[in-house]
């Protein structure tokens, strides 16, 4: 059995708000949005999110999740200058010892997205 994909789905009372941030702010495409099932599907290059109002059948106060998403890229440098002035940083970019240049930031909900680009030594 092969797996072929994670698509995460974010779970926001801010629906319009989130989509706005990651088209915006990270140039996500919105490909889809149910107004009836408060769901939309983004995508960027080789990434796909869906976002969802959270529905009655689990309980919801806020928006939680005890890690972060992970994005490589091949430019962290520009993607840093083009954000760091515009979202919440969650650290600044730096270079760590597993040889990876990276940042990360907040979404609107506190999502945790982390940027990272291997470097080459």
């Amino acid at each position: 059995m092969k797996f072929n994909q994670l698509v995460p789905m974010l779970y926001t009372e801010q629906l319009e708000e989130t989509i706005a941030f990651y088209t915006t702010q990270l140039g996500f495409i919105c490909l889809e949005k149910n107004e009836d099932w408060q769901w939309a599907s983004l995508s960027k290059d080789d990434v796909d999110i869906m976002l969802a109002k959270p529905n009655a059948h689990m309980p919801f106060s806020t928006p939680t999740f005890t890690g972060s998403f992970y994005i490589k890229v091949n430019d962290v440098e520009a993607l840093w200058k083009s954000l760091k002035d515009k979202v919440e940083i969650c650290y600044p970019i730096e270079t760590f010892d597993w040889n990876m240049r990276e940042f990360a930031i907040y979404d609107n909900n506190k999502y945790v997205i982390q940027f990272g680009q291997e470097v080459l030594s």
